[in-house]
């Protein structure tokens, strides 16, 4: 276990993304109360209430805090519809994903309960996967523009951006997972017959690597397959590594057989360095305060900071946990139980506190 002192950097965002992080903090402490963890949690006071009461959006000076004292970072779901172009939430999100290089984004898509499996004739079991997806590159880059914008004569370019080194990389991430949890088959989902170019560059640099470890099977499948394939049956699946694009669309899709986004935890890493780690669901403004959204997504993600900074017993505590509250009904309402997200957050302390 590790032993020296933490640093964790915690943004709330906006909307209920307050909601949830107050309980993955109520959770971090209870863990460094009862373990003895020597982590250590700052607070900024950023997102769309700072910005609209000061235009603070990612200060400098908070960049480099981050980047140079902490080790990790919980940030809640970013978006507020006073804030109509999202320049803080994008300065926010980008400032870290961008200026930490935080190349590989890794989801988990479990699902913890036999009714919350969506697919007729599937159990909870036959859903165990997780997802790599380049997180710099792609076509979220914002590169292109716009010419004779709002004319009949309007045309919108939008750049594609695969380098060697961030292909490499995120493909090397999720052979370097499987061989580590014992994963047999890593697949890539790309789109190298129709986007020749950038994927053509995937598919090869997919099977280069691939050769560097034979204990792994290396599959390719198109990603409009691979969406079919995972609605029939998703046993097949253990590791899938994708592009920016395609790994956002195929976690959502994930998350249906997980019981919702409420569910769906992430971690977007540079292996060795501070990584940032957040619930992937929306800040859902209407629901904000009203103490109903579904905590249980930070939970597991707080489990995956926590493996990040070196407490590896934590998180397989934590996911049976969740396992547990929703089997036992101590959950949300959009997973089956009438608890408010304060009382589930209080629930599950109160495990940690009794373990």
């Amino acid at each position: 276990m590790a032993k020296e002192r933490k640093r964790i950097a915690v943004i709330p965002g906006d909307g209920i993304g307050n909601d949830v992080v107050r309980e993955g903090v109520k959770l971090l402490e209870t863990l460094k109360e009862v373990r003895g963890y020597p982590y250590e949690l700052t607070h900024y006071d950023l997102g769309a209430e700072r910005y609209l009461r000061d235009g603070t959006t990612f200060p400098e000076e908070v960049a480099a805090a981050i980047r140079d004292d902490h080790d990790a970072v919980l940030l809640g779901a970013l978006g507020d519809p006073r804030v109509p172009d999202m320049s803080h939430a994008r300065d926010i999100l980008f400032g870290l994903r961008f200026g930490l290089d935080l190349y590989c984004n890794l989801r988990p898509v479990q699902c913890l309960s036999d009714r919350l499996m969506p697919l007729k004739g599937r159990t909870a079991k036959d859903c165990d996967f997780v997802v790599f997806r380049e997180n710099t590159e792609g076509i979220y880059t914002g590169i292109g523009g716009q010419f004779k914008k709002g004319t009949p004569d309007e045309v919108a370019i939008q750049e594609s951006i695969n380098t060697r080194k961030g292909v490499e990389r995120i493909i090397r991430a999720a052979f370097e997972y499987a061989v580590a949890h014992g994963r047999k088959t890593v697949h890539l989902a790309d789109k190298s017959n129709a986007m020749r170019h950038g994927h053509e560059l995937w598919y090869r640099c997919f099977f280069e690597v691939a050769e560097e470890y034979s204990g792994i099977e290396a599959k390719h499948v198109y990603v409009d397959a691979l969406c079919f394939y995972l609605i029939e049956d998703p046993r097949p699946f253990e590791v899938i590594v994708t592009c920016n694009l395609f790994g956002d669309i195929i976690t959502d899709l994930g998350a249906a057989f997980q019981g919702g986004l409420g569910m769906a935890s992430s971690a977007n890493l540079r292996p060795g360095e501070v990584s940032m780690f957040e619930p992937v669901h929306g800040s859902a403004p209407p629901l904000a305060g009203k103490d109903v959204a579904n905590p249980l997504a930070t939970v597991l993600t707080v489990g995956m900071l926590l493996t990040h900074l070196g407490y590896t017993d934590e998180e397989p505590r934590l996911i049976e946990l969740v396992r547990r509250a929703v089997d036992e009904g101590k959950c949300t309402k959009d997973v089956g139980g009438d608890l408010g997200t304060r009382a589930v957050g209080d629930w599950i302390c109160a495990q940690v506190r009794a373990s």
